[in-house]
């Protein structure tokens, strides 16, 4: 049975907290405007300041369309589900203000040493609702790792604008991207407008504020990686039950002939 609350009840916050993925859904005011859902994951992006107000780091993607969403109308839901444990779907219910990169209060939230690599906004948002349902037709899954494809990614684009602004004398800094292959021209061509057109990134591409090369241990298992291993232990399984019906059906073959032998020869 679904509940609502006005604030975000105490008991589900490790809950939440335990969640690997979640997803955000957001849409233009035009009638004929594409409603948007975006799956998000990764450790230590969402945060729950209090009952009443949540916020998440913002990753660079291929679309704008949340952040764009936002600066229209600022409607938001959080969306968590259960894939472990006790069935149960979580949504918040809320309004959505973005903070991109290089502004104050996004440094507030994200110094240095926090942010992730390819982080361009915070969005935050203040909650007017919550509900809860069953979620008793969500299937179990088995969390394996996080996808680094992204994670490597941002740290290269990131890179090639250190490199740039490294070779830039200091009245050339201008905050402008100097790198083609840089995060900064990446958002400034691709993270401008959404797909119906509203306005996205404004700021973070021009923003003086420097990226910092990324001291992380390491950059984890790569998808490829998971994906192969994946892929080799379903092809040995397979393999082994082709083998083990093979020798199934040989055997019966075998004790056949055997007992048809038997009855002539002895």
């Amino acid at each position: 049975m679904g509940q609502f609350f006005d604030t975000i009840p105490e008991f589900l916050f490790p809950w939440i907290k335990q969640q690997k993925i979640f997803w955000i859904a957001t849409a233009p005011l035009s009638e004929d405007g594409n409603v948007n859902v975006s799956p998000k994951g990764y450790d230590r992006t969402f945060h729950i300041v209090n009952e009443k107000q949540v916020w998440y780091e913002d990753l660079t993607g291929s679309g704008v369309e949340t952040i764009s969403h936002l600066k229209e109308n600022g409607r938001i839901t959080v969306m968590f589900s259960a894939f472990e444990g006790p069935p149960r779907i979580c949504r918040l219910f809320g309004k959505g203000t973005v903070y991109e990169f290089g502004t104050p209060e996004y440094e507030a939230l994200l110094p240095v040493e926090k942010r992730l690599p390819g982080s361009r906004s915070v969005i935050v948002v203040d909650v007017h609702k919550v509900g809860t349902s069953c979620g008793f037709s969500t299937p179990f899954f088995t969390f394996k790792s996080h996808r680094m494809k992204l994670h490597n990614f941002s740290i290269k684009v990131e890179q090639s604008d250190i490199d740039a602004e490294a070779s830039c004398l200091p009245s050339e800094l201008d905050g402008q991207p100097r790198s083609n292959n840089g995060l900064k021209a990446f958002w400034k061509s691709q993270n401008v407008k959404s797909i119906d057109g509203l306005t996205g990134i404004e700021q973070a591409y021009a923003s003086p504020v420097h990226f910092h090369k990324y001291s992380g241990e390491g950059n984890g298992i790569d998808d490829e990686h998971i994906a192969m291993k994946d892929q080799k232990t379903t092809v040995t399984w397979r393999l082994w039950n082709n083998q083990l019906v093979l020798g199934f059906i040989l055997g019966v073959v075998i004790n056949m002939v055997y007992g048809q032998f038997r009855k002539i020869y002895f």
